[in-house]
């Protein structure tokens, strides 16, 4: 997927979408990953344990609690992506439409200084 068609799709209100962007505009690094068969509300079951573990840790995130709603609504299947700000701090997760041309959710999660290597599949699916 080519950036400016990221970009657009991440063009909405929200406040997760609306950090995304700004750092894919920044020039972050992303990344998304073919369509599988599995559905969005099969992924949200995953993410919702993620999310968990980020409040009993205290991990600062953005957006996880819509995205999985989200997730749970929307129910066929998804591609997902990721988002690294440049600067490493924070990962943004995108799940998109199978054929990419729509945005169904995004989250994103601060990352700790320990994690701010150049790693970026620490939060892949």
């Amino acid at each position: 997927m080519e950036r400016h068609q990221l970009m657009r799709l991440l063009a909405g209100d929200d406040e997760a979408s609306k950090a995304a962007l700004t750092v894919l505009a920044d020039g972050a690094d992303y990344v998304v990953w073919e369509g599988g068969s599995r559905r969005s509300d099969g992924h949200a079951g995953v993410f919702a344990i993620r999310h968990r573990c980020m409040q009993r840790k205290g991990v600062e995130n953005l957006g996880w609690e819509r995205a999985l709603e989200l997730l749970r609504e929307y129910a066929q299947p998804i591609r997902i992506g990721q988002i690294t700000a440049p600067n490493r701090s924070w990962i943004y997760t995108i799940f998109l439409t199978e054929d990419g041309s729509s945005l169904v959710a995004c989250a994103g999660v601060r990352l700790a200084a320990e994690q701010m290597s150049d790693r970026p599949e620490i939060l892949r699916p």
